[in-house]
């Protein structure tokens, strides 16, 4: 709370203001800066949970490709569930959902699969995207070089 020292003749120091002195109209900052750096932390400790996407663990390999193609991603989770470009799809509708999203020259697939996800289902979805007469491109991590070395 604010108040004023300053005198108005009466030699009091808080006398002056019930009977009709001047009065301080000032915002006091000090409240909104705290709630503003309360928020501040909250939003900086809940930044890293906020991550948008699918989490699928890769492998990694030696070789790495690079290609700037912009083709169907299928993505399988570890719980071994099925996405296209982030949208669930079923292994038996992959071919009529990549066509449909895609257009109908879409010849191609990138296959992102969970490397701790069971081998039945990625094979299965190997299957119907050839019966579907697509080729299936391999996502993967290039291995970290560094700790090769040290071993």
């Amino acid at each position: 709370m604010a108040f004023s020292l300053g005198g108005n003749g009466n030699g009091g120091l808080g006398g002056s203001r019930f009977r009709g002195g001047n009065t301080l109209a000032d915002i006091n900052i000090i409240p909104l800066v705290d709630v503003v750096l309360v928020l501040l932390i909250i939003f900086m400790l809940t930044a890293h949970v906020m991550e948008f996407g699918l989490e699928v663990d890769v492998p990694k390999v030696n070789q790495e490709q690079n290609s700037a193609k912009e083709l169907p991603v299928i993505s399988i989770t570890r719980d071994g569930e099925s996405y296209l470009n982030d949208k669930p799809v079923n292994i038996n509708e992959i071919s009529t959902a990549v066509h449909s999203r895609f257009g109908a020259n879409a010849n191609e697939v990138y296959l992102r699969a969970d490397k701790g996800v069971i081998w039945d289902v990625i094979a299965q979805v190997i299957s119907a995207c050839s019966q579907a007469q697509l080729k299936v491109n391999v996502v993967t991590q290039p291995e970290d070089q560094t700790s090769k070395r040290r071993r």
